[in-house]
């Protein structure tokens, strides 16, 4: 008498870039994300690394058992997701694995940034377009990858969700946050539009505000809202169908 095999879930891995000086936040913090994804789907194999933990990316693939999807915990298509992330997944013995879109181009996301800021300003008793807003970014110098998608969520805010005054501005290019932050009156909205919690949401974001004089309300980033999570599921959901 034969036994059938063990039956192999669906597995993903998160992956975020993660900060090399100190790599063990932001794993912990991509783990806790992808605990909440797997709650979310319980028939799946949901793991999650950080590029800039070493030997990071080759355990979690060993540990998933096979080829899967990635899901690139990044704001943007550029180097790191396009080049970067690929060659790494080769090294690390995934080169079967499938990337998906980043973070910050899944249209989840972006009607969720749309969302948020709706929200925000309906707390503050405000229509959109009586509140002006900043949109924070990362930005880059050696791409416009970032900062087109920035600018290109910046007008949606504007178009579709009618802030009457958008700005993008960045950390890692110009405008700077601390330049753009200077023109905004006293009671302006800043969205940060980040993937997670890192050295720039935590301390160069409101280090820049405070240096340019801000005196509006700094919103949580993007990626930490309650709804990312059931997001993410989603475009794997969609990534297994297709």
């Amino acid at each position: 008498m034969t036994h059938d095999p063990a039956p192999r879930f669906p597995a993903a891995l998160i992956v975020a870039h993660g900060q090399p000086s100190d790599p063990g936040p932001a794993a912990a913090e991509i783990a806790f994300l992808a605990a909440k994804v797997q709650a979310l789907m319980p028939g799946w194999r949901i793991r999650s690394a950080t590029l800039a933990e070493e030997g990071a990316l080759a355990r979690e693939v060993a540990a998933a058992g096979g080829a899967g999807l990635v899901y690139p915990l990044f704001m943007a298509g550029g180097w790191f997701t396009t080049t970067h992330l690929p060659a790494k997944l080769a090294e690390a013995g995934g080169a079967e694995w499938r990337i998906l879109p980043p973070f910050g181009l899944d249209a989840g996301v972006q009607a969720l940034t749309l969302t948020l800021a709706r929200e925000a300003a309906a707390r503050r008793g405000h229509a959109p377009a009586d509140l002006p807003l900043l949109l924070a970014a990362h930005g880059s110098f050696r791409s416009a990858a970032p900062s087109e998608v920035a600018y290109a969520m910046a007008d949606r805010l504007r178009d579709e969700a009618g802030f009457a005054r958008v700005e993008a501005a960045f950390i890692d290019q110009s405008p700077r946050i601390v330049e753009a932050a200077a023109g905004f009156p006293p009671g302006s909205l800043v969205l940060p539009f980040f993937a997670a919690r890192g050295g720039h949401v935590i301390d160069d974001l409101p280090q820049a505000l405070a240096e340019a004089g801000f005196e509006g309300d700094l919103l949580p980033p993007v990626g930490l809202d309650a709804r990312v999570p059931g997001l993410i599921r989603q475009a794997l959901r969609d990534a297994l169908k297709g």
